[in-house]
Order: structure tokens, then sequence, then C-alpha cells
């Protein structure tokens, strides 16, 4: 499930302030949470929650990615794509991208997490520092085929530790907007 390539253009990430119009109240809630999102879907689903691997390897990076990580266009890097689920339902897909070059050697084992959660690792290792999340309505292209939508929300945001630069791009599906509005009514 590789989405390297895209005929439309890369959307425009942009940070809070340059967002307009802004979505409703709970998306940007969602959105703009600083904290981790793993933990928030365990929560949304009673512990209900797992990840699902789709493809990890190494691949050329998108232009936008190597642009977000200060790499120069088509370096190749670590790719992994997942779902994040809750009760079984794909809620978000994730694709974190690091270069070859800050992974060799830097003792984060991207490609043995298996059905570990990578945000977890990230906010469990005090040294990441994570940079602002800016967000878009995300390439339907770039999406899995069973998920593609347009106008779907996502957001990424870098986390830094020393010379090692992980991008993590989440984009919310609508079955996660479904079970956090049937929590809210039920609160």
């Amino acid at each position: 499930m590789q989405h390297t390539e895209s005929p439309s253009p890369a959307p425009l990430w942009l940070s809070r302030s340059e967002l307009a119009p802004l979505p409703g109240a709970s998306i940007l809630d969602w959105l703009f949470d600083e904290g981790s999102l793993t933990r928030r879907l365990i929560h949304l689903s009673n512990d209900a929650f797992s990840v699902s691997p789709m493809f990890e390897g190494w691949q050329t990076l998108r232009a936008d990615e190597c642009a977000a990580l200060d790499l120069a266009d088509g370096s190749e890097g670590w790719v992994r794509e997942v779902y994040l689920r809750g009760h079984g339902e794909a809620w978000v897909f994730a694709r974190s991208v690091a270069a070859r070059s800050a992974l060799q050697g830097d003792g984060l084992h991207m490609d043995e997490l298996g059905s570990r959660s990578l945000g977890e690792l990230l906010f469990c290792d005090q040294a990441f520092q994570r940079r602002a999340i800016e967000v878009c309505h995300y390439p339907q292209e770039w999406l899995p085929s069973e998920v593609r939508a347009s106008d779907l929300w996502g957001r990424r945001s870098r986390f830094d530790r020393g010379a090692l630069s992980v991008l993590v791009a989440e984009i919310f599906l609508p079955s996660l907007w479904d079970a956090a509005r049937a929590q809210s009514e039920n609160l």
C-alpha cells in the first residue's frame, strides 16, 4: 500500500492561526490536541484499541515530507503506514516517516514496532521534542483505497531527538467522528 506519487498538488499544511475558516470546536479539539492520540483513542474505545500495520519499508519520501524534515527532494526514508483502530474499526490512518540517514545508528527501531503504537513510543521518550501541529484536508489519492474520501482532516507534527526527526501524519476517518459524537452524547 505505497502512496508515493500523487497527481494532485501537495496539500498546504497550516498552523491553527493560518486556518480559515475554522472547523467545529470538536474537530479543532482533536486536530490540535497536544497529548498522545494513542491514549485518547484508548480512552474513546474503552481499551478496545489496536494498531494494524499496512506498510513498512524504505521508499522515496514525498516532496512535502522531505520539506518538513529538511531533506533534499527525493530522499529515501523509512515509511510506516498503519490504521489506529477502535473496536476493530479503522478510526485513523497514520503515516510516519524518518530519513534513512537519521535512523541508522540512532537506536529507534521503527522496523520492529509491529502492532505497537509509534506515538506511544514518542510520548514515552522525554528526549523527543514535538514541533507545532499542522493540518490540512489530506489528498484522497494518498489514502488507502478502502478509506479514500475527499475532505478528510489530517494533521502532522515533527518529533525531534538529536539528529533524528520523525514526521507523523494522522488522518481522521469518518468512523472516528461517529465514535467521538456517540461518546459526547452519552456523557
